[in-house]
């Protein structure tokens, strides 16, 4: 049988069907909000592929789902700090989109910080300055 692929039409229902979710834009392109909040959108990122979608969700869920869907899912440098996945949405089923878009709903009303971050490694070139300034603190 053939895979039905997935339009952002179909992202739009399966999403007006969850609580308090209102259909609206970002930077003039579909998306779907939740008080305000954004819960998925187009990815208008040049990193992203055509015909991605772009959710919010944790970032213990997203490692989760780029383990297990690589296929499915990605993240480019552009999003990697933002509590966001990329979905393909050719690649991904309508049962599929419907579980995603729960959680990411979860998430959203969840009362996460808007900007929240993952910890990361400095950059070599954060690690010279931090360096620079502790020697600079022991001279004066």
């Amino acid at each position: 049988m053939a895979r039905t692929s997935v339009t952002f039409d179909m992202v739009r229902e399966i999403g007006m069907a969850l609580p308090e979710v209102q259909d609206s834009t970002m930077h003039g392109k579909f998306a779907l909000k939740v008080k305000g909040k954004l819960l998925a959108c187009v990815a208008i990122h040049k990193s992203a592929e055509p015909g991605t979608l772009a959710v919010r969700i944790d970032f213990e869920q997203r490692a989760g789902l780029l383990a297990e869907g690589p296929e499915t899912y990605y993240v480019t440098d552009h999003y990697r700090d933002y509590p966001m996945v990329l979905v393909r949405l050719s690649r991904i089923g309508i049962d599929e989109l419907r579980d995603l878009l729960g959680a990411s709903w979860r998430f959203v009303t969840s009362g996460v910080p808007k900007n929240q971050r993952p910890a990361r490694a400095a950059t070599s070139g954060e690690r010279r300055a931090i360096a620079r300034k502790s020697k600079k603190r022991v001279k004066e």
